[in-house]
């Protein structure tokens, strides 16, 4: 059957009328040469042969697709109801915050970390800035930063003039589109009387002298002062005016909150997750497919345990979540003597989850928090003296800390690089002295030459040399990491490089590094970023094995 002829002319397009018309009710039918010019209430219809529609029309534009275009937006403009207009962040004036230099040095980027609302800097800011501009420390690098900043902002006001400087700088100006207030420096002189406590040549006394007199010259508005000091802000409340600390640099704003790695499963588990289950064995392993409300509650590489009364204990690690459903594996029993790893057992179910971690080669960044005597640094050495020495896995440990000390400094420390560290690793020593005594059917002269083998293979360096290198199947262990900030954290953690594993240890109750907290400390920001990365894992280990005396001096003391 042959096909029928294409159309020798272009078809007429209906009107916004023509489609209101279709959606009242139909008249009487019309006849098919009435014009579409007809009385809007009646249906138009097409004509194939409209001659107005053969006129010569751009090459760069489709007629019919940009008037069809305009015709859909008009109805889609009249069906569509109006967007709702989107909700302000905050009512009423802007605050105004009142920075003090702590909080820049402590964090460069803290200009433009208070979303909507304006910052204020006295001139007595900029000036300790200046004071701590030169050094090498991080201090020093940090007031470099802002310097840069403040000056990007003021290079980029349009009036050259007081003025400009008195309206206030776009903190956006700079590409923080994040930042929607502005920057106000001191441009005029504060006579404020302080209470004869408080001498006015002080530089804290001066930044509270200008909160106070912003106070009065705005007095609608909430002006608010900002500081890590907390003898400052114990003033600035004697004194009546509203004092915050910096949180921004908090990950997490209550210590408790932090995650933990380990999850108890309800008593009723198996009552609501077991009808759906799948299960099989692979590779000596047990697998659990699950579904049902505990999915979402998972994340990859947690361990979850179930200990009910008169049935078989369950623990397992979260190895697969797909949508709904999530994948258990049951662990290696590293409790059992068998499983020992350089001859040591977990004696406890945290530190079996620990093993499990440390001797899974999938796992490149591990962290383990716990209190002092949870045997964190000996099952880390363990583990690593086993894939070092018996699984040829890694090359070499290395091992390294921050040196900050609990009482006051010695001085000077003689020799190389490792013979300065020496001093600061009594805890490996410890350690390997406990790791050497498992072997006992060697001898004197065969614990001997264990020992110096075992050394060998451990290399002792500062943090002052990471940056740069580059570390290639090593076992890196990062001890007392609580006292690294979230900056040092990452310096260390982008040195690994191909086949190799970093484990953190840290103790959060033992800071001993000033302006960190629980909160804010690098360790604390390493566990909440890495949680559910298919390639880590966490565990806090909750119980003492050091001994007796130190888990009754822990509990009373």
């Amino acid at each position: 059957m042959p096909l029928p002829k294409p159309p020798a002319k272009r078809a007429s397009l209906l009107s916004v009328t023509d489609f209101e018309s279709q959606a009242a009710p139909k008249p009487a039918r019309r006849s098919p040469r009435t014009s579409a010019a007809a009385e809007p209430a009646a249906p138009a219809e097409l004509s194939l042969y409209d001659p107005a529609a053969l006129a010569p029309t751009p090459p760069t534009r489709a007629p019919m697709a940009a008037e069809s275009l305009d015709t859909s937006a008009a109805l889609i403009k009249r069906a569509e109801p109006k967007p709702r207009a989107s909700k302000p962040r905050g009512t009423g004036p802007a605050k105004l915050f009142v920075l003090d230099t702590n909080v820049l040095m402590h964090d460069p980027m803290s200009l433009f970390r208070f979303d909507e609302h304006d910052i204020y800097l006295p001139m007595i800011t900029l000036e300790e800035l200046d004071g701590h501009k030169k050094g090498m420390t991080e201090v020093a690098r940090n007031a470099r930063q802002v310097s840069r900043d403040l000056d990007a902002l003021a290079a980029s006001m349009a009036t050259r003039d007081i003025n400009g400087m008195t309206e206030g700088l776009p903190l956006s100006r700079t590409g923080h589109r994040e930042a929607g207030g502005k920057l106000f420096f001191q441009t005029n002189l504060v006579n404020v009387t302080l209470p004869a406590g408080l001498p006015q040549g002080k530089a804290d006394n001066q930044i509270l002298g200008v909160v106070q007199a912003l106070r009065e010259q705005q007095p609608g508005r909430d002006v608010v002062l900002v500081s890590k000091d907390i003898n400052m802000r114990i003033k600035a409340r004697a004194l009546g005016l509203p004092a915050e600390d910096y949180f921004n640099d908090k990950t997490l704003e209550d210590g408790d909150l932090l995650y933990t790695g380990v999850l108890q499963l309800p008593s009723d588990f198996w009552d609501r997750h077991g009808k759906t289950m799948e299960s099989w064995n692979q590779g000596g392993f047990t697998f659990y497919r699950i579904s049902g409300p505990m999915v979402p509650a998972l994340l990859i590489n947690q361990f979850v345990y179930l200990e009910a009364p008169g049935a078989a204990p369950l623990h397992a690690k979260v190895t697969e979540i797909t949508g709904k459903t999530a994948v258990l594996r049951t662990l290696r029993e590293y409790t059992h003597a068998k499983n020992a790893v350089w001859g040591v057992t977990a004696r406890n179910r945290e530190q079996n989850f620990a093993l499990n971690l440390l001797m899974d080669p999938e796992c490149d960044f591990i962290t383990l928090t716990g209190t002092a005597g949870t045997g964190k640094t000996l099952m880390t050495l363990a583990a690593g003296l086993s894939q070092v020495m018996d699984d040829r896995r890694y090359t070499e440990i290395i091992v390294t800390r921050v040196t900050v000390p609990v009482g006051e400094d010695i001085g000077f420390l003689p020799g190389t690089e490792e013979e300065k560290m020496g001093p600061w690793m009594g805890a490996l020593d410890d350690n390997l002295e406990v790791l050497s005594k498992t072997d006992g059917g060697a001898g004197e002269w065969g614990r001997a030459a264990t020992n110096d083998l075992v050394r060998s293979k451990i290399k002792i360096k500062s943090l002052n040399f990471m940056r740069g290198r580059t570390f290639l199947n090593k076992f890196v262990l990062i001890d007392e990491a609580q006292n690294l900030t979230p900056k040092q954290m990452k310096t260390l953690i982008t040195r690994a490089g191909p086949g190799t594993k970093i484990v953190c240890l840290g103790n959060l109750a033992q800071i001993d590094t000033p302006y960190l907290t629980e909160g804010s400390s690098g360790l604390t920001y390493a566990v909440d970023r890495f949680k559910g990365w298919p390639h880590s894992g966490h565990v806090t280990l909750a119980r003492g094995e050091r001994s007796r005396l130190a888990d009754f001096a822990s509990e009373v003391l």
